[in-house]
């Protein structure tokens, strides 16, 4: 299993921004993968299509009926954003197919807002009738979601994978692809040298992650940290890589060393 950074995938500083030629490199990574006879499940983030509304709109809050809100100039309420997010994700995602389907490679995506109820790893959908077993590159993605209390929520692409990890057989690996970092640092990323990178990381490691509170709404690399070690508990491979640096994400994928951050649950 793949997660593509949303920050890697996007500008996110930029509404609705894609980066082509990462999409595009990082699919020629899962298309090394499938020619080494691996199945690949990609998760993708929102980034500047999704973090941005959402964090303006407060959509990770739930329905805020008594809030104040300004107005965007395409949006007037938290439920014609919720409608807007899932639509923006469906064009991010459909910009992904398309690299693949460039490619060649067959793909079918799980919009969570069409099958998941509520937030978090403990979401309500059926993971195993969707992922377990496809000759296609399986893709889904954080997403705006129906929840039973405050009537709709973010599910984070990080939490999504723990379920996957969890619920589908055979998982050998997850990696986080991410922008700008080569793993978990000691220290933030413009006071650190090489030195700093962690290549081995567990809950009772101190590290400096960097959380853009600003745009982001679901947790930064210190969620995937978190997650990450939820899903190494159940004896997965787990690391994080600069997803800019297609051998190392090929590298992680096919089990050979190289730089990043290997997650362990202790």
């Amino acid at each position: 299993m793949i997660k593509f950074g949303g920050g890697l995938i996007t500008n996110k500083s930029q509404m609705c921004t894609p980066e082509i030629d990462i999409i595009d490199d990082l699919v020629d990574v899962v298309a090394n993968c499938l020619q080494q006879g691996l199945r690949v499940i990609v998760v993708h983030g929102a980034g500047s299509f999704g973090h941005l509304r959402a964090k303006h709109w407060r959509l990770n809050e739930g329905l805020l009926s008594t809030h104040d809100f300004s107005p965007q100039e395409d949006c007037e309420s938290q439920i014609q954003a919720v409608s807007i997010v899932r639509k923006e994700m469906l064009t991010l995602n459909s910009i992904i197919k398309n690299s693949f389907s460039e490619k060649g490679i067959s793909t079918i995506s799980h919009p969570p807002h069409k099958w998941v109820r509520n937030t978090g790893s403990n979401f309500s959908g059926n993971i195993v009738d969707r992922f377990d077993s496809s000759n296609e590159v399986l893709i889904t993605f954080g997403d705006v979601v129906d929840c039973d209390v405050g009537e709709f929520g973010i599910l984070s692409g990080d939490d999504l994978v723990v379920r996957i990890c969890q619920d589908v057989p055979n998982v050998s690996r997850l990696i986080f692809a991410v922008k700008g970092v080569d793993g978990i640092l000691r220290r933030p990323p413009e006071e650190a040298t090489a030195d700093d990178l962690i290549d081995k990381w567990s809950p009772n490691v101190e590290f400096s992650g960097v959380h853009h509170s600003e745009i982001d709404v679901t947790g930064g690399i210190g969620l995937k940290a978190t997650r990450g070690a939820e899903v190494a508990a159940f004896g997965i491979d787990v690391f994080i890589i600069n997803g800019e640096y297609s051998q190392r994400l090929l590298d992680a994928c096919t089990g050979v060393p190289t730089i990043g951050t290997q997650i362990f649950s202790n």
